[in-house]
């Protein structure tokens, strides 16, 4: 018995060894070497061909760096594919992945040219026939109309206008990074934009030190913590509590 399945071991190695590799293209990229190569190089938060992949020490896990952004502005991260906690320090470009971006190639899921997989995103944006799939991507229909009624005048509380200059359409972390890399030092008074979107919001109301403000209590999204049915009474004494343990 232990013949039969020696012989069969050493027979299949020997077919593998005798089967031709695949050659490589003239510029140097290799051929994907099986279907679905995109796929293996995708980026499990934004599903596109990494852009500037970057691994997590803990898990090895691999993302696109400015995917993984907003996980490391938290206190304890969770690695976003595993949940498993992880050290921000301890996150490091990965250039095995980059090395194989740019060895690879795959086709265009438009016009079927093969392209670099470190080139995929330039010329998928690029690309007429994949534009042309977009435009003619059928539009959303609810299954059953409903009869309830549509919300109108919903207050905007996912973007904010900068107080200081009116940069607009910034997330509650993209408001910090740009308040302080363009108003460290600016003196003046403002309102801060996600207070004031609030149920509880004073629209008048202007922190002395802004700046501090946002790092202090918008290191993370209301809408994690807030139900707005809540009493808007209970919840505008909560957050002068807030406002008077912080000062």
């Amino acid at each position: 018995m232990m013949a039969m399945f020696r012989s069969l071991v050493l027979g299949t190695q020997l077919r593998q060894q005798q089967q031709p590799q695949q050659p490589s293209s003239g510029s140097g990229s290799l051929a994907a070497p099986a279907e679905g190569i995109e796929s293996q190089f995708s980026c499990p938060i934004c599903l596109e061909v990494y852009h500037e992949p970057v691994s997590i020490a803990s898990c090895a896990h691999t993302f696109c760096g400015e995917c993984l952004q907003p996980c490391l502005q938290v206190t304890s991260p969770l690695c976003p594919l595993c949940r498993v906690p992880f050290d921000p320090k301890k996150v490091e470009r990965s250039s095995s992945v980059e090395k194989q971006l740019a060895s690879y190639k795959a086709p265009c899921r438009g016009c079927n040219k093969k392209v670099a997989l470190v080139k995929m995103r330039s010329h998928i944006a690029s690309c007429s026939k994949v534009q042309e799939q977009i435009a003619n991507c059928p539009k959303f229909v609810p299954v059953v109309p409903t009869s309830q009624p549509i919300p109108r005048n919903i207050p905007n509380r996912s973007t904010f206008a900068c107080p200081f200059c009116g940069a607009r359409n910034l997330d509650q972390q993209e408001l910090v990074k740009h308040c302080m890399d363009s108003h460290r030092n600016d003196p003046n008074k403002v309102v801060c934009p996600v207070c004031s979107a609030m149920p509880w919001g004073d629209p008048s109301y202007k922190s002395s030190n802004f700046l501090q403000h946002l790092l202090h209590r918008h290191k993370f999204s209301y809408d994690t913590f807030v139900d707005y049915s809540i009493d808007e009474e209970a919840a505008l004494q909560a957050a002068l509590a807030l406002s008077l343990a912080e000062n």
